[in-house]
C-alpha cells in the first residue's frame, strides 16, 4: 500500500522506487517470476474458495446448521482468500501504475524535444527573415 502511495504523488521517493527498484525487477527473468508467482497465489486463490464454497453447500444440505468446526475453517478460508485476492490485486496496481508513469515520462520528453525543435525552428525562420 506504501509504495502505491510512494507511486501516486510525486516525492524523491517516487524517483528511487522507480528506476532503482521496479525498472530492476521487470528486467531479465522478473516478469516471468512475477507471473509465475502470481499464477501460483491465482491457483491457491481459487482452490480456497471452492474450499469454502464446498464447506457452504455441505451446510445446506444439513439442514441449514453449520458444526463450529466448518464455521472456523469456512472463515478461515474466507480470511486466507481474502488476503490472496488483496495481495493479487496490490500486485496488479503497482504494475499498471509503473507502466502508466514510464509512459508519462516517456511522453513528456517526446514533448518536451517537440517543443525545443519547434522553438529552435521558429528561431531560425526568424533570423533568415532578417
Amino acid at each position: 500500500m506504501a509504495l502505491i502511495m510512494t507511486l501516486l504523488f510525486a516525492n524523491p521517493l517516487r524517483e528511487l522506487v522507480l528506476i532503482r527498484l521496479l525498472d530492476k525487477l521487470k528486467q531479465g527473468r522478473g516478469p516471468l517470476v512475477a507471473k509465475s508467482v502470481s499464477a501460483t497465489v491465482l491457483v491457491v486463490f481459487i482452490s480456497i474458495l471452492r474450499s469454502a464454497i464446498e464447506i457452504k453447500n455441505r451446510s445446506i444440505e444439513a439442514g441449514g446448521v453449520i458444526n463450529p468446526t466448518d464455521a472456523v475453517l469456512m472463515e478461515d478460508h474466507f480470511l486466507e482468500a481474502s488476503l490472496m485476492g488483496f495481495c493479487l490485486f496490490m500486485a496488479l496496481m503497482i504494475d499498471r501504475l509503473h507502466y502508466y508513469i514510464k509512459e508519462l515520462s516517456l511522453s513528456r520528453k517526446v514533448l518536451k524535444e517537440v517543443q525545443m525543435l519547434d522553438f529552435e525552428g521558429r528561431k531560425n525562420e526568424g533570423e533568415e527573415e532578417k
